[in-house]
């Protein structure tokens, strides 16, 4: 939680020292327009703040994948540093920021159609029962996939369909130990978990009083694809259920926290009652 303020913070001390910073959005979601609430994305007083890539890059009909992603990535962190730019790198997408850091050996995306048939057999016989599919086709993989994960469900049995096998582990384990395309400080920020808990249900609060139920409505009108539908929330408050969406940030903050914990501890950083200015001065003054 608050990444975008700290990333502010940050960008502010690298200028006093006579950088010129630029963040990087290694969130999966950000890149579509007209989910900015939803997705935290940074406002339009933010990005004047501190210039933003891949932030409102699609229309939410739009399909996006890793490996899309990653192309930007390169292409905009590699220009960054050939203009002498310190590339700031913002997100808590795992999959995308390995993405971001890493030549990842992606697999191939759904033909056309795959997916979407899987999906309407998801809403015809529900989450259990594909489940109980991919546990006879890929027992490993079922037991790396929780029932209620739509999204990594649907890809696994898109990638069996494929005649791929899905990956026994979540893809973001490999993060820490992959091989980085640039020197990297990696820093993570952690909070007490009560603490975590009560800043998500004023976050989810505050999303809906913005106008994130508006936004989530408008991009259902207007078609929007399977991969802007996978926003967190966005099922949620599309069924006015604002505590469902509070639940599903807790579960996503605690998968979070468990990928992150396989970084060097003293790369962490923990956020608790500390002001962005405070956090960003500690990452600051471990950069070289």
């Amino acid at each position: 939680m608050g990444k975008t303020a700290v990333a502010l913070a940050v960008g502010q001390l690298l200028r006093e020292r006579g950088e010129d910073p630029v963040a990087v959005s290694a969130d999966a979601l950000q890149v579509y327009r007209g989910l900015e609430t939803l997705t935290g994305a940074p406002s339009e007083a933010e990005q004047g703040q501190l210039e933003h890539e891949l932030v409102g890059l699609l229309p939410v009909s739009a399909t996006f994948s890793a490996g899309e992603y990653a192309s930007r990535a390169h292409a905009v962190i590699d220009a960054a540093l050939a203009a002498g730019r310190r590339p700031i790198l913002v997100g808590g997408t795992g999959l995308y920021l390995q993405a971001a850091l890493t030549d990842l050996d992606l697999r191939p995306p759904p033909p056309e159609g795959l997916r979407e048939s899987i999906e309407a057999r998801l809403a015809e016989h529900g989450s259990q029962a594909l489940h109980l599919e991919l546990a006879e086709r890929a027992p490993e993989a079922a037991d790396a996939v929780p029932p209620g994960d739509r999204t990594r469900l649907v890809r696994s049995l898109e990638l069996l369909e494929m005649g791929e096998q899905p990956a026994p582990r979540d893809d973001a384990s490999r993060l820490w130990t992959a091989r980085l395309r640039h020197p990297t400080l990696l820093c993570g920020l952690t909070m007490d978990r009560e603490a975590l808990y009560g800043a998500i249900g004023r976050r989810v609060r505050a999303m809906v009083a913005g106008g994130a139920a508006d936004e989530v409505r408008r991009a259902d009108a207007a078609g929007a694809s399977a991969t802007a539908r996978a926003a967190l929330g966005f099922e949620e408050l599309l069924r006015g259920d604002e505590e469902g969406m509070a639940r599903s940030t807790r579960r996503l903050a605690k998968r979070q926290l468990t990928w992150m914990r396989r970084l060097d501890p003293e790369l962490m950083v923990d956020a608790t009652d500390r002001p962005p200015a405070e956090l960003a001065d500690e990452v600051t003054r471990r950069l070289l």
